[in-house]
């Protein structure tokens, strides 16, 4: 199989894989799925994504197909490098291989251009036109006209803090916190039209290619707000030249004011995605974010 017959062919991939038909070598895949890089024919390279074996459950419906969705309409943007979709199956997903390579100030500086092209390429709404999911939990893409606050404290906060709640992550002191700021998520500022954003850019999601760019991957993509992106990529360490990529993105398409205050707002969403999917690991980290979320109001909650 050669990638001419690939693309011709996507759904004999299945088949190939279960013959042993193509060279296949594991590779990481994140917390959720199993990850190989396949080897065709023709010397091309393919990076695959399988629902693994040992989650106990099927594929959810529409788990890769909303992740193909997300990349196509990244894509249609031009700005920043994403992996084309080769296979988009039920339970499988292929990709173009990335090569790998190391981050560096200059390619930071052009992601950081690149990501701002890519946020103003818009969205028509908040939300998507397919279902969503970040992680392995769905994630309600319903179109919204906004405003930004309401709709990101409905679809984006709520639904994710009812889990962690029913899952025992946080105790009544976080969640009291997440709720006022539920509850005065307008008080935040900052609101603008709907951004196309990737959705889920924690530094793990950033590859630095051997090209020298900086390519995005495992997206949970939707038309949201660009602060969001920014925000996610600080968190859990922060990726390399964080700075030198925020003074780019800046150059090209100047912040809002307060939007530093924001930051931790703006990674509350993500943070509870955490809890609700690894439970009370994550627990002090939705405490801190909202306490300096809060905090950036002026009002002295943060003693909760």
């Amino acid at each position: 199989m050669d990638l001419a017959y690939l693309r011709a062919h996507p759904a004999h991939l299945p088949t190939f894989l279960t013959h042993q038909r193509i060279r296949e070598t594991p590779v990481s895949g994140g917390d959720i799925c199993a990850a190989s890089r396949l080897t065709l024919d023709d010397g091309h390279s393919v990076f695959a994504k399988t629902w693994p074996e040992h989650a106990g459950r099927p594929v959810p419906e529409g788990f890769f197909a909303a992740e193909a969705a997300g990349l196509r309409w990244l894509r249609e943007a031009g700005a920043v490098p994403l992996p084309e979709v080769i296979v988009a199956l039920p339970d499988l997903l292929a990709l173009d291989w990335v090569q790998p390579g190391e981050p560096g100030p200059e390619a930071a500086e052009r992601f950081g251009r690149e990501l701002a092209a890519l946020h103003r390429a818009g969205a028509p709404s908040f939300g998507a036109e397919w279902p969503g999911y970040i992680g392995a939990l769905p994630q309600d893409n319903t179109p919204d006209t906004g405003p930004w606050s309401a709709w990101f404290a409905r679809r984006r906060l709520i639904p994710y803090l009812r889990r962690s709640v029913a899952g025992g992550a946080l105790t009544p002191t976080e969640t009291a916190l997440v709720e006022e700021i539920v509850d005065r998520v307008g008080e935040f500022g900052g609101d603008e039209p709907p951004a196309r954003i990737h959705g889920d850019l924690w530094p793990g999601n950033v590859l630095w290619g051997a090209d020298e760019r900086a390519w995005l991957v495992d997206p949970a993509a939707h038309g949201g707000h660009r602060e969001t992106d920014l925000a996610q990529l600080a968190l859990f360490g922060g990726t390399p030249f964080l700075d030198r990529i925020l003074a780019s993105y800046q150059e090209v398409w100047p912040l809002a004011d307060g939007w530093q205050a924001r930051v931790p707002l703006h990674q509350l969403h993500l943070l509870l995605v955490h809890t609700a999917l690894f439970g009370a690991s994550y627990r002090d980290a939705v405490g801190r974010a909202a306490r300096s979320a809060l905090a950036g109001l002026g009002r002295a909650t943060v003693d909760r």
